[in-house]
């Protein structure tokens, strides 16, 4: 992908965001609106199983307007991106939990690639009245696949390896990206980000399940041994980071984008569990530890990610500042003091909506 080396920080004003209604989507909104530094917000979001209105509720903006509508509506997009005079896309739209793609793999293909293509193709036009335009894709650690216990972390030239549908539309989401930057001239950045956590993240991820399950008393399911590896990243630290690449960084480069924070599985259900106890405890006064059960690892699990975050940390300063500790309690207690935000979601499934 070409770089452009001599860029200064810009400031765009004028955002388009691609499923600012889903979890990180909706938390990167509320933190731009927050910040009062953009004059409008397009939040663009199809309203699938993981866009919920809820997540944007007291949203306030003079400049902010939400759209249900489907990226891969060209016609809608180039819409959307002239009446608004659009100057930056930041594109989150996307199916992204792996469990799903492997029992429905075509959504993830119509969504995550054909979604993305048409996307670019709407920001091609866009970018002739608009030289300014940058496109920012959210993508994800699982393109380059697993390591082992002793590799180093995922860099932004790491081989791309994914092993399940989800990170492998992600992975041709990413090469489409790279093209329309190289062959088109569009002026485009890709963040691959590790796993995140906080509010608003849908119930069905590992950290809300968990903490939802062991309110209620109910078991705590982890995958195989649990000794499975993931890097944390609380999802205003990723916000942040997020913005960084947009104002400051080069077009035509990756940023790697990690909370450097490497933990099992199962040692990330046990905090959850301490947490709990130590916040709200049990009237029985028995651990939640005892509610973890072992269950049927699922295919194509990948052992561990981890991220080399040393480009965004040197070139844009940018490092978490959340540590692990202080992101779950923030998370715990938001979940515990929003059950009707997650009753319902269960309401919502329960009659196929989502």
């Amino acid at each position: 992908m070409i770089e452009s080396s001599s860029e200064t920080s810009v400031s765009p004003r004028r955002l388009l965001v691609t499923g600012g209604a889903g979890f990180i989507g909706a938390n990167y909104v509320r933190q731009r609106l927050r910040n009062k530094d953009i004059d409008v917000l397009v939040n663009l979001d199809k309203l699938t199983y993981a866009g919920n209105l809820d997540n944007l509720v007291g949203v306030r903006h003079p400049g902010y307007h939400f759209v249900k509508g489907d990226i891969g509506d060209r016609e809608l997009v180039e819409r959307l991106l002239a009446e608004h005079e659009i100057d930056a896309i930041v594109h989150f739209a996307a199916e992204s939990h792996v469990d799903r793609s492997i029992e429905a793999p075509e959504a993830f293909a119509e969504t995550n690639i054909l979604g993305t293509l048409r996307l670019l193709q709407a920001a091609r036009s866009r970018h002739d009245a608009c030289s300014t335009l940058r496109f920012v894709h959210v993508s994800t650690d699982e393109v380059y696949g697993a390591l082992g216990p002793d590799d180093p972390p995922f860099s932004e030239t790491s081989a791309y390896d994914p092993h399940s549908p989800y990170a492998a539309s992600k992975a041709a989401s990413d090469h489409l990206v790279r093209a329309w930057g190289d062959t088109y001239g569009l002026p485009v950045l890709i963040t691959n980000c590790s796993n995140n956590y906080g509010p608003y993240q849908f119930p069905e991820k590992l950290i809300p399940l968990m903490i939802l399950n062991a309110l209620e008393n109910k078991p705590l399911p982890v995958y195989g041994d649990g000794k499975n590896v993931r890097d944390w990243l609380f999802v205003a630290d990723h916000c942040d980071a997020i913005h960084c690449v947009l104002t400051r960084g080069t077009t035509g480069r990756t940023y790697n984008i990690g909370g450097e924070t490497e933990l099992t599985n199962l040692e990330v259900v046990h905090a959850i569990c301490d947490e709990l106890d130590r916040t709200r405890p049990r009237v029985d006064g028995v651990s939640r530890r005892e509610q973890i059960i072992f269950v049927q690892d699922r295919p194509g699990h990948d052992w561990r990610y981890a991220m080399d975050i040393s480009r965004i940390r040197s070139e844009l300063g940018w490092k978490p500042k959340i540590e692990f500790k202080q992101g779950l309690h923030i998370t715990a207690s938001w979940y515990a003091a929003n059950l009707n935000w997650c009753n319902k979601l269960h309401e919502r499934k329960r009659l196929g909506v989502v």
